[in-house]
């Protein structure tokens, strides 16, 4: 009988996602491979020692402002599915379709490919230092980690959320050993690499673009929690709460890191180091010269985590709105995930981790991201423009969403001229996604054609044991 029971319980996702693992969440995914690849990135298309911090709060403040705006697009709509939803209930399906087939094609890939290649680099620096690790190991050992990542979350939400939960104290432990040291070596007086800190002569104005990417890079994440709003617990609440002491607790840490990587590494050591807090350990704390790069890898690992854990919602509503295959909008019979959208990624993270380089990826996704973020944004102002009865329990003020707006337009414009080829292959896919809006979502299908691919997907349902999610009124 209990047996019995537990098979006709209805079929839903629950919601399990309290403050706490919606903070472990954000702060899970901000807190990865950014923190400790990006300072390379920001210094090198920055030009000094301080331009670069003053980018570093750029994008903090630039991430809040973000944050802020999609806070309140949580508590007005009231569907998970992140930068998708808020852009097909503002904005229209055209370009949410547009951005769903940019984020499963260029940027969700290439992004996991960036995190799952650092996990392997740092995860295997302490084997074969001071030489760098050889790039095939590399290459083994992230993809290894991913399929590690993508088991889990295909296998339990509540155990991807506590792993998740335990891995945020992880990054925020990796911080504080680089942070502590530094601020020791700062306090002695060290500070002969913050001379001449905003030398005009190195500045390089033209890659200011790639500058605010590889920053904005390593704040991404604050915008987790608007992917899995129907599985938290009092949304209205706990997202504006999380969103906030989230953002400020990792902006405060990356300031702080920097500072440190400053103290005790030159510009040139951050230039030439393929693994900067490796660099940083081995100057400054050598003693912790094994335990601070496994720290790091697990806090990549965590963003792996957060990654997988939300993109499979985006595919889940976006199957549930008709514009991906149904079978992606199905739930396994016991386990209660969405199993298909976990296991989609494979073989393209797959691909571009077995292909691609880290700042050349990082480069490649950054601008369909945020052009698609500040079009999410730009659809708050729409939105607040034609609803103004709407009362939602979180505002923010105006110049917010018109500011972050502004900037990520901007931003996204300007970095054509920054890296051309790579922000034109990505321009590329975006535009790759009319032609198949047009000819498959738009357009109905033969009755031979949907017999097949009904056909298919009853196969493919029976294969991964998955249904329909049943309609749960909370």
């Amino acid at each position: 009988m209990g047996k019995d029971k537990k098979e006709e319980e209805p079929v839903f996702l629950r919601k399990k996602i309290t403050l706490l693992r919606a903070f472990s969440l954000l702060i899970g995914s901000m807190v990865g491979s950014g923190i400790f690849i990006s300072p390379k990135g920001v210094l090198k298309n920055s030009g000094n020692v301080g331009f670069s911090l003053v980018v570093w709060f750029a994008c903090g403040l630039l991430s809040m402002f973000g944050a802020l705006s999609y806070a309140e697009l949580g508590t007005r709509i009231t569907k998970s599915g992140g930068h998708y939803i808020y852009i097909l209930e503002t904005l229209g399906p055209l370009p949410s379709f547009l951005f769903l087939w940019a984020e499963f094609f260029a940027i969700r890939p290439a992004n996991s490919a960036v995190v799952s290649l650092a996990f392997g680099r740092y995860l295997l620096e302490p084997f074969f230092a001071p030489c760098a690790a050889p790039l095939p190991a590399v290459k083994l050992v992230s993809l290894l980690g991913y399929y590690t990542v993508l088991t889990l979350n295909s296998w339990s939400v509540s155990w991807s959320a506590r792993v998740q939960t335990a891995l945020s104290f992880v990054k925020l432990l990796a911080l504080a050993l680089i942070i502590v040291p530094g601020m020791m070596l700062l306090a002695r007086g060290q500070t002969e690499n913050f001379q001449d800190a905003f030398d005009r002569q190195s500045l390089v104005l033209d890659k200011l673009p790639l500058a605010f990417y590889a920053g904005m890079f390593a704040y991404s994440g604050w915008f987790q929690t608007s992917f899995v709003r129907e599985e938290l617990i009092r949304p209205e609440r706990n997202i504006p709460l999380a969103v906030i002491v989230s953002v400020i607790t990792v902006i405060v840490g990356y300031m702080l890191t920097n500072i440190s990587y400053y103290t005790v590494l030159g510009t040139q050591d951050v230039l030439a180091s393929p693994a900067v807090a490796v660099s940083f350990v081995q100057r400054a704390f050598k003693s912790l010269i094994s335990v601070v790069p496994v720290l790091v890898a697990l806090s990549c690992l965590g963003t792996m985590n957060g990654g997988i854990f939300t993109f499979s919602r985006t595919l889940f509503v976006a199957s549930r709105e008709g514009q991906w295959p149904p079978l992606f909008s199905m739930i396994h019979i016991r386990r209660h995930t969405p199993l298909p959208a976990v296991m989609l990624m494979f073989p393209l993270v797959t691909a571009m981790v077995c292909i691609g380089d880290i700042y050349h990826l990082l480069n490649f996704f950054s601008f369909s991201r945020w052009l698609f973020i500040g079009l999410a944004t730009l659809g708050l102002i729409v939105h607040r423009y034609r609803h103004p009865e709407l009362q939602s329990p979180f505002k923010v003020p105006l110049f917010i969403p018109v500011s972050f707006t502004i900037i990520c337009l901007f931003t996204v414009g300007m970095s054509f001229y920054s890296d051309p080829v790579n922000i034109s292959i990505g321009c590329t896919i975006v535009l790759s996604g009319f032609p198949v809006y047009y000819l498959v979502v738009c357009r109905q299908m033969s009755d031979r054609c949907r017999s097949l691919f009904y056909y298919l997907t009853h196969k493919l349902q029976l294969l991964l044991e998955v249904v329909q999610q049943e309609i749960k009124t909370y």
